[in-house]
């Protein structure tokens, strides 16, 4: 197959440095990459729009003193160099190869797993980055990515902003959550934060593998979310009583996990509902954290910890076999996109504005859409009730 025609400048939204919204610019003269050995170029048609993002704009990575600006540097050095085209979970259509890449994949749509891997391990990433930060990311019109990263989703069924917001960042994040804390069939789980797009996640997952989610979330979102597999929801603005609330429900059994994405003063809370009664358990209490949302302090009891054994995890990104095995539940279409609303490129600015004060009818992913490519595929999902 020939390849597509593919202009020499592109529209990208660039970050210019650490800072506000004003640090976000729209420029319709950047260079289009050109893609290297193992490479491909994707023209994007959708990228999903991720916490992350917001919080490497700001550099809120992460210290105690909260005046500091740091960036995410697990290697060592931050790879966050500006300008930078932000946007991790990138869906569009591969329109040019780099050299020892098939030419049958020119024309292929397909989801990138955004990590940016330090090693060939499937089972392991311990240094992770990720497109968007360590190299551009979607929020462009074209992408240079690793040819075995971008994974063909070709069911007509999906649009791609559905796809997007099934991205990687926050389905890997989440299967992660699960698979380093061992959650297994028939097991309670509590998942924070559960309105969001880990938080779906997580609740969807929770039934592939015969777990049983509970969600903590507002008390306006417990149709949505028991519709999506919530086997029931707690309203996070009213924890007064909450291990008795756990209780009842589960019928004086704790806990099993807890996924939590919201940090602060809640996590002691958390612990107690997986230890109440320590002679119910058949495996250890486990806490997978990947957020702090409402603080990045928490202050607990380390007796707590030993005496009851609780196990930690701290989760950041996934692993190629995570990564692998939600694009084939993708195809299956076992996991189902939950999309809120799209905003074009040039809007990004009111698309952050947004995202940071979300209303009660929140629930899913935000999803950005090129301005060429809007009328197909951003317009039938456009955001109608904008703060």
């Amino acid at each position: 197959m020939s390849q597509p025609f593919v202009p020499d400048r592109m529209a990208a939204m660039q970050l210019i440095g650490h800072g506000g919204i004003e640090q976000l610019v729209y420029r319709d003269d950047v260079p289009v990459p050109r893609p290297g050995a193992d490479q491909l170029l994707v023209q994007v048609t959708a990228t999903a729009k991720n916490n992350t993002d917001r919080k490497a704009r700001e550099g809120l990575y992460p210290t105690r003193d909260k005046a500091d600006v740091t960036s995410f540097a697990i290697g060592g050095e931050t790879t966050l160099t500006f300008p930078r085209i932000q946007g991790a979970d990138i869906v569009g259509r591969i329109v040019a190869i780099g050299d020892d890449v098939d030419t049958a994949r020119i024309g292929e749509r397909g989801l990138l797993d955004f990590n940016i891997y330090a090693g060939t391990r499937r089972d392991l990433n311990l240094t992770p980055d990720y497109y968007g930060h360590g190299a551009d990311g979607g929020f462009a019109e074209y992408v240079v990515v690793p040819c075995d990263q971008f994974h063909a989703v070709d069911n007509p069924d999906l649009a791609d902003a559905e796809l997007a917001a099934m991205g990687m960042c926050s389905y890997q994040t989440a299967y992660h959550m699960m698979t380093a804390a061992g959650v297994s069939a028939g097991e309670r789980v509590l998942v924070t934060g559960a309105s969001g797009g880990v938080g779906t996640a997580l609740i969807q997952l929770c039934r592939i593998v015969g777990a049983i989610p509970y969600a903590l979330s507002r008390r306006d979102k417990t149709d949505a979310l028991t519709a999506l597999g919530a086997e029931a929801v707690f309203d996070r603005t009213d924890m007064n009583g909450f291990t008795d609330r756990i209780r009842a429900l589960t019928g004086g059994r704790p806990i099993d996990a807890v996924m939590d994405l919201v940090g602060g003063d809640m996590t002691h809370r958390l612990i107690e509902t997986m230890t109440f009664d320590m002679r119910q358990r058949s495996t250890y209490p486990r806490l997978s954290i990947a957020g702090a949302s409402a603080a990045n302090v928490s202050e607990i009891m380390w007796t707590v910890i030993y005496l009851y054994q609780v196990q930690i995890f701290g989760v950041s990104h996934g692993t190629r076999a995570e990564a692998e095995q939600l694009v084939e539940w993708i195809r299956a279409g076992t996991l189902k996109p939950v999309l809120h609303a799209t905003f074009r490129l040039s809007e990004l600015h009111e698309c952050e504005r947004y995202f940071m004060n979300r209303g009660s009818d929140y629930l899913g992913k935000i999803v950005v859409v090129p301005d060429a490519q809007w009328a197909q595929h951003g317009a039938p999902f456009a955001c109608v009730a904008r703060a």
